[in-house]
């Protein structure tokens, strides 16, 4: 069984970042045509509740989440949207 890119993201996330909550939306299809989109990038919307992000300003929680993700962000996301709160935040 071969994973989907949202699938995939959701996996690698949840391990780098053990989530209370986590989400994420495919909006690929809203964006066909685009430069990204016909090149075989997707957008995508993740919605992280972490521990990992105390202490850390929303430009390092969202840098977190770039470096977890890895080369996937040059090949297979062309786009996403972060919203990465603590858990207190999240209240």
């Amino acid at each position: 069984m071969t994973q989907t890119r949202v699938e995939w993201i959701e996996e690698t996330l949840r391990a780098a970042f053990a989530p209370q909550h986590f989400s994420i939306e495919d909006d690929s299809a809203k964006h066909a045509g685009h430069a990204g989109a016909r090149s075989g990038g997707g957008h995508f919307r993740v919605f992280i509740v972490s521990d990992s992000f105390r202490g850390k300003s929303l430009v390092q929680r969202h840098h977190a989440v770039y470096a977890a993700l890895g080369t996937a962000m040059q090949t297979d996301i062309h786009a996403l949207a972060i919203r990465a709160l603590t858990p207190e935040e999240w209240r």
